[in-house]
């Protein structure tokens, strides 16, 4: 056999996986559906594994007066477990008791204020004892209103800030040592637009900053037997996305904007930005166990996720939207958005 033979055999081989042909294509994606499938599979499998001894934990939940943190109260006390529900007023604890079994037990919490929030602790501690505190869900929130940033004043962002963001640390801080003594679980309610920001500044703020806490939080608890999740939710109906509430802040908000800056952007943007609103509120979902049940499942699997999209909205759209380059995002979030008056 000559030489030239031998290398010619030698070479084919190369040449064939280098430029596979149709079949060859096929298989590799099979192989790459195969491997995505079993990828899922045993996520699904690891999911479905449930902490044990349920009935004997502790969950503490902030903003229990409607809303999620009502819901979840609701739907953990039909499951077992022992619900701390913290509420801002006292006509809010009393119809969260009125509706649950006389295992779940309330407390009067408001997040801004140290003083209530070390009562709350020493409150919980009284009731969980050498067991520790197996859950905090930080739930309570606030809005004010939608409006550009430029319309807010500095109190506006002062109070949103102080409830969402410094409200979830100081609560986390304070109710630390229970938590780790159980090797528990923090949930944090963050939203989509803590991962994409596109309108309400001072509320994409807040949320920005409390998925950076968990974080952090996360990885410095991690060999303590502590997780930490984020519940995202998209665009859902509950009292502080109340629509006629809503909108009547935006207008009292409108009105109180300094003369100069309403020139700037005119009324006829202000027409179009409210009604634009008005629509997004009222498509808002209805279905809140989307995310109650997410938060359900970060505080009863042993493989809880570290975040939970919730919403068709969150996971369909402004997920895949926060991957793409900047200006295609701006594109396709401002695209409809009314121009200033004094636009250049």
């Amino acid at each position: 056999m000559t030489p030239e033979g031998t290398r010619h055999r030698a070479w084919r081989p190369c040449s064939t996986l280098s430029f596979p042909g149709e079949g060859g294509t096929l298989t590799m994606w099979l192989y790459l559906a195969a491997l995505v499938g079993l990828y899922y599979l045993l996520r699904w499998y690891r999911e479905r594994q449930v902490v044990s001894n349920l009935r004997d934990k502790y969950v503490f939940i902030t903003g229990c007066d409607s809303g999620f943190g009502n819901q979840l109260a609701r739907q953990l006390d039909l499951r077992g477990l022992r619900v701390l529900g913290a509420c801002l007023t006292e006509k809010g604890a009393e119809q969260l008791r009125d509706r649950t079994s006389d295992r779940l037990e309330t407390v009067i919490l408001d997040v801004t204020k140290t003083e209530s929030i070390a009562a709350a602790t020493q409150w919980v501690k009284e009731r969980v004892g050498d067991r520790g505190l197996w859950g905090l869900v930080n739930n309570a929130g606030v809005v004010h209103s939608p409006a550009y940033s430029e319309w807010l004043n500095m109190e506006v962002y002062v109070n949103v800030l102080k409830v969402n963001l410094l409200g979830v640390i100081e609560v986390t801080l304070s109710m630390l040592p229970l938590v780790r003594k159980a090797q528990g679980r923090i949930v944090n309610v963050s939203s989509i637009l803590g991962r994409i920001a596109f309108f309400g500044g001072v509320y994409c703020s807040s949320k920005y900053g409390v998925e950076a806490f968990s974080d952090v939080l996360r990885r410095e608890l991690q060999h303590f037997g502590v997780k930490i999740s984020m519940v995202e939710p998209g665009f859902f109906s509950t009292g502080m996305t109340n629509v006629q509430e809503s909108l009547e802040k935006l207008k009292q908000t409108w009105e109180e904007v300094p003369t100069h800056i309403k020139e700037s952007y005119g009324q006829k943007l202000f027409d179009a930005y409210y009604n634009q609103i008005k629509q997004g509120l009222l498509g808002a979902s209805t279905n809140l166990n989307l995310v109650t049940d997410c938060m359900e499942h970060a505080l009863t699997s042993v493989h809880p996720r570290t975040r939970y999209s919730s919403g068709w909205d969150a996971q369909f759209f402004f997920i895949p939207l926060s991957y793409l380059p900047t200006s295609l995002a701006d594109y396709i979030l401002t695209r409809s958005w009314p121009k200033p008056a004094q636009a250049v």
